[in-house]
């Protein structure tokens, strides 16, 4: 169950330390998810002294990292500091989407709608490749820069045409961002009230897919080698790894069911031995017992090790061929059945 009161999110927020000193290896996302907890628990100085803490050593993030402390430092009364923090960002100009997402949302809800803006406009110019697939966090960079210009009043460009044509939801990006909305809650009219409500699901649905589960359901991946250590060590698990090549093809057929059945957020864990080895010593059972894999997999996604899933055709498949997603397990559908 997730948090919902400030005690109870303060609480969650000190187990994630304590797993954090356990697992040094995954301490930056560990202390990230605890800083989000901090937040709404309404512990803003807490929660920038974690992120203060990530920034002091190597983050591997550190413009998210920064985006999100100047997020809170606003909400609690630095202006000033938080402003500076996103304009050093917008000089910087981050490789990815997620920072510059974060500072213009921040300056959207503090009604600075030109500068995030700005912002968001600057963020498309510079990430945006012609032609090439995009990642979901460059979709949703759209989609606000969408809503924001439309709050202004400001014509579509080629970049909301296109944040149109990517949205995948049954109601047009132009309704769900009309500014118009807001009144006809006021509305007497039950025709006008259903429809309203018709949007706002559309809207929640999507939150609640975003926040219903804080890590992917994942599936593990355990590389030939692996697999073939693990099996020699565990034989009781050959039947539930026949092969490699099965084992690979299952993966996929598992995620695109996964897909297909409507769940959202998902991803791909590499499991080695040592580490499953690990983890059934700390429940206290055996490596052989096949009920520990599903296990394992939820705990390797919570700490932030899952791959998403589906990688871009373009990009490396998730099996280690050497060769893109679309022209290996990415392929057609029945291509992937036929191999099974």
């Amino acid at each position: 169950m997730r948090p919902d009161t400030p005690a109870a999110h303060t609480t969650e927020a000190e187990r994630l330390l304590r797993t954090a000193e356990r697992y040094p290896g995954d301490r930056e996302p560990l202390l990230l998810r605890a800083a989000a907890h901090l937040e709404l628990a309404d512990d803003r100085p807490g929660a920038t002294a974690l992120y203060d803490d990530l920034l002091s050593g190597d983050p591997a993030d550190p413009h998210l990292i920064r985006a999100l402390k100047a997020s809170n430092l606003w909400e609690y009364g630095h202006e000033a500091e938080a402003r500076a923090i996103i304009d050093g960002l917008r000089r910087e100009r981050p490789a990815d989407a997620a920072p510059w997402e974060i500072a213009a949302e921040t300056l959207e809800s503090h009604d600075e709608l030109e500068a995030a803006e700005a912002t968001l406009t600057e963020a498309a110019a510079h990430l945006l490749v012609p032609g090439a697939e995009l990642p979901h966090a460059m979709v949703s960079l759209l989609a606000t820069r969408h809503r924001v210009r439309r709050m202004l009043a400001l014509d579509h460009d080629d970049r909301d045409t296109l944040a149109d044509r990517l949205h995948s939801g049954t109601i047009p990006l132009d309704e769900l961002h009309d500014p118009k909305r807001l009144w006809s809650l006021g509305s007497s009219d039950p025709t006008e009230l259903q429809a309203e409500i018709a949007r706002l699901r559309a809207e929640l649905g999507s939150y609640r897919t975003a926040l219903s589960r804080p890590f992917p359901v994942a599936v593990l991946h355990w590389p030939e080698a692996e697999l073939t250590e693990l099996l020699t060590a565990y034989p009781e698990l050959e039947t539930e790894y026949p092969t490699h090549r099965a084992h690979l093809t299952d993966i996929e057929a598992s995620l695109r069911e996964l897909a297909a059945a409507g769940a959202h957020n998902l991803g791909i864990v590499r499991a080695t031995v040592p580490s499953y080895e690990a983890f059934a010593a700390s429940e206290s059972s055996s490596p052989a017992n096949a009920a520990l894999l599903p296990q394992y997999a939820t705990t390797l996604a919570a700490r932030a090790r899952a791959t998403p899933w589906p990688p871009l055709r373009t990009t490396a498949c998730w099996c280690d061929s050497g060769r893109a997603y679309g022209g290996c397990h990415g392929g057609a559908q029945e291509e992937s059945q036929a191999g099974r």
